[in-house]
C-alpha cells in the first residue's frame, strides 16, 4: 500500500511528537518559537503555527500566551488518518 501524500504541518507535528515520546523532549520542556522553528525546520511561519495547533489537538503540548508552548504529555495519539 503507498502512503499517501501529507502536508507539511502533519510532517512537523510528527516529528516534534517523535522526539516527545523518546524523551528528548520531556514533560515541562519548552519547544522552540515559531520563528525559530522556521530556521530550525525550514518551513514557513503558517506551517510552523499549523504544526503547533496540531500538537495541541492531539494533547502533547500547551500554549501559554506571551510565554511559550510546552510539551504537557508524552504518549502521542496515533493519527495516520484512516478509520478504524
Amino acid at each position: 500500500m503507498t502512503e499517501l501524500p501529507r502536508y507539511e504541518y502533519e510532517k512537523l507535528a510528527d516529528l516534534i511528537a517523535a522526539d516527545i515520546a523518546s524523551g528528548k523532549l520531556p514533560i515541562g520542556a519548552a519547544l522552540p518559537g515559531e520563528r525559530a522553528m522556521t530556521q530550525i525546520h525550514g518551513v514557513s511561519i503558517g506551517t510552523a503555527r499549523r504544526a503547533l495547533r496540531e500538537l495541541r489537538r492531539r494533547g502533547l503540548v500547551a500554549t501559554l500566551p506571551h510565554k511559550g508552548t510546552f510539551v504537557i504529555n508524552a504518549e502521542a495519539q496515533a493519527d495516520d488518518g484512516e478509520s478504524q
